[in-house]
């Protein structure tokens, strides 16, 4: 899938693309059929809220899930990340299902992803990106995700480590500084139903709220880097920061259908 040049001077102007209805409700429905079963499992990289037994986030998936691995190197994702990052050859520094459970799901502070990127993998430089895929909807009332538009122009931002707001460690931006980029880009939230995806940069300062609804919000997000600005610290596990820098071999567009179908017939 190539992205159009409007759609490649609109991320690089704003930070973000939506691509409304990415993936059809047939595709959807075989990927959402394994999120129950794998936010369910006790297992490390499986991270509850602070506090709660509630799902937060379910990290390395591709490799203990067989659907979401056929996800991972499919080319309406990977695609478009070749693309605006300028090389054939990414591998996945990371691979996660926000959870955002129905009323428990908790906050993401504001960052920049390259911040903690850098600070815990030392990763060279932000030639790297994420692709955000809605698993379920993503409204006004669920948490959806913030972007302050154009943030990411300014580079990377000072951060400080916050390990106590929430379960997941991260490298956040201060509130002075969320005043100012907000005063000069606003802010936005994308919304958009299953099968919409968002690609927004590394640099892109976002946040999102609690979820206080009765509607989970979940989303699957690849981190794609070059193989070239490979990480450089492996103080993180590698089901969160990836130590295989193995360029993505991507599957064919209709991997997701053929799976379901060698499913159905195996079954008979």
């Amino acid at each position: 899938m190539k992205l159009s040049s409007e759609q490649v001077r609109q991320f690089e102007e704003l930070g973000y693309l939506l691509l409304p209805d990415l993936f059809s409700p047939a595709e959807m429905a075989i990927l959402n059929a394994e999120v129950p079963k794998i936010l369910t499992q006790q297992r490390t990289e499986v991270i509850r809220e602070k506090g709660s037994d509630a799902p937060r986030s379910a990290f390395y998936v591709q490799t203990w899930n067989d659907v979401f691995e056929r996800l991972a190197r499919h080319p309406r994702l990977v695609e478009p990340g070749i693309q605006l990052l300028g090389s054939d050859k990414l591998y996945m520094h990371q691979f996660k299902i926000n959870a955002k459970a129905a009323f428990d799901g908790a906050v993401w502070q504001w960052h920049q992803d390259y911040a903690t990127w850098y600070e815990d993998d030392q990763m060279p430089s932000p030639q790297a990106m994420n692709i955000a895929l809605f698993l379920a909807e993503a409204n006004e009332f669920n948490g959806p995700l913030m972007f302050i538009p154009k943030s990411h122009r300014g580079g990377r931002l000072q951060a400080g480590h916050d390990v106590t707001t929430t379960s997941y460690p991260l490298w956040t931006t201060d509130s002075e500084t969320i005043t100012r980029l907000v005063a000069e880009g606003g802010i936005v939230a994308p919304k958009g139903p299953p099968g919409s995806a968002l690609l927004f940069h590394g640099n892109l300062v976002h946040a999102s709220g609690s979820n206080l609804t009765p509607w989970s919000r979940w989303i699957v997000y690849l981190s794609l880097n070059r193989c070239d600005n490979a990480i450089r610290r492996f103080k993180r596990p590698t089901w969160i920061a990836n130590h295989d820098f193995t360029p993505i071999e991507m599957r064919p567009d209709d991997c997701l259908i053929s799976y379901a179908r060698q499913a159905r017939g195996a079954a008979e």
